[in-house]
């Protein structure tokens, strides 16, 4: 089976601030595309995919506020294709109860959380008590462990290492570092080699390719491709250029002595039992 592990929906001004979309223009410059995320069009995107998780994102801090009754009601038009997960801000002092509502009443699958977008360290007691929470609702998380483009937030607690303590702290509970944590990679790598229920997706990577292509040399020198997951980031790519990119991504050692990633690995990251791996296969 093949699962888009990371994949966004929103509406753009609705759910998002203009200084969200300003911070991402700048970084873009020339490349900047409008990130407005069309339902029919997200669908499409996933065809390539058996199935595909959609984010919700809540983050006051940067301005995005993408209600986890809208991908509720989008992932319930296509049950068999999409899994739906929701997001809490932690600084919502009815945090906890938000997740509650969101997989108890929506029927939600997952959580969503961003410490560098919501400004609470994975430290934080508030960021916590929602961990604390998923892990009795026995539900997956996927975090925003790395940097941004935007500018009002806080390099010093995006660092994964920071996710060391709440890896002991929360054994039973599944988590994926979005993006191998950029550019903190060598530190996610160690993380999920060394925490049973820790995994990485490589989403929003190919387009740095060296970067990429060292990214996946490292992991498998550290022993931990079994545990990177295929995810796109939609709608910044697809995964059908994910998937692409990782088949192509040995082209960076062309004629040369460079190691290559055996072909046997990516197609078992591309075609990762994902689901079974967070619990909700």
């Amino acid at each position: 089976m093949i699962v888009d592990v990371h994949t966004h929906v929103w509406e753009c001004p609705c759910h998002i601030a203009d200084r969200f979309v300003e911070d991402i223009r700048y970084t873009a410059g020339a490349g900047y595309k409008d990130i407005h995320v069309d339902l029919e069009r997200h669908r499409q995107a996933m065809e390539p995919v058996d199935r595909a998780i959609v984010l919700g994102f809540r983050a006051r801090h940067v301005g995005v506020l993408v209600p986890n009754e809208y991908v509720a009601e989008y992932v319930a038009r296509h049950p068999d294709r999409l899994i739906g997960f929701c997001s809490v801000d932690p600084q919502d002092f009815d945090a906890v109860d938000q997740l509650d509502h969101a997989v108890q009443t929506l029927g939600l699958r997952g959580l969503k959380m961003g410490p560098i977008y919501q400004n609470v360290a994975p430290t934080d007691s508030r960021f916590r008590r929602i961990l604390k929470r998923a892990e009795e609702l026995r539900i997956p998380m996927l975090i925003h462990q790395g940097t941004t483009f935007c500018a009002d937030v806080s390099l010093e607690i995006a660092n994964p290492v920071q996710l060391q303590s709440c890896a002991i702290e929360f054994p039973r509970l599944p988590v994926v570092i979005a993006h191998l944590g950029h550019p903190w990679i060598n530190e996610t790598l160690v993380l999920i080699r060394k925490h049973r229920n820790l995994y990485s997706d490589i989403s929003a990577l190919f387009y740095r390719p060296w970067q990429f292509y060292n990214a996946l040399v490292t992991a498998m020198e550290y022993g931990v491709l079994h545990k990177l997951l295929m995810g796109s980031d939609y709608p910044f790519t697809t995964p059908q250029q994910t998937m692409d990119a990782l088949r192509a991504v040995n082209r960076m050692a062309e004629n040369t002595n460079l190691p290559r990633i055996p072909v046997a690995a990516i197609e078992a990251m591309i075609h990762r039992d994902t689901l079974d791996l967070l619990g909700i296969g």
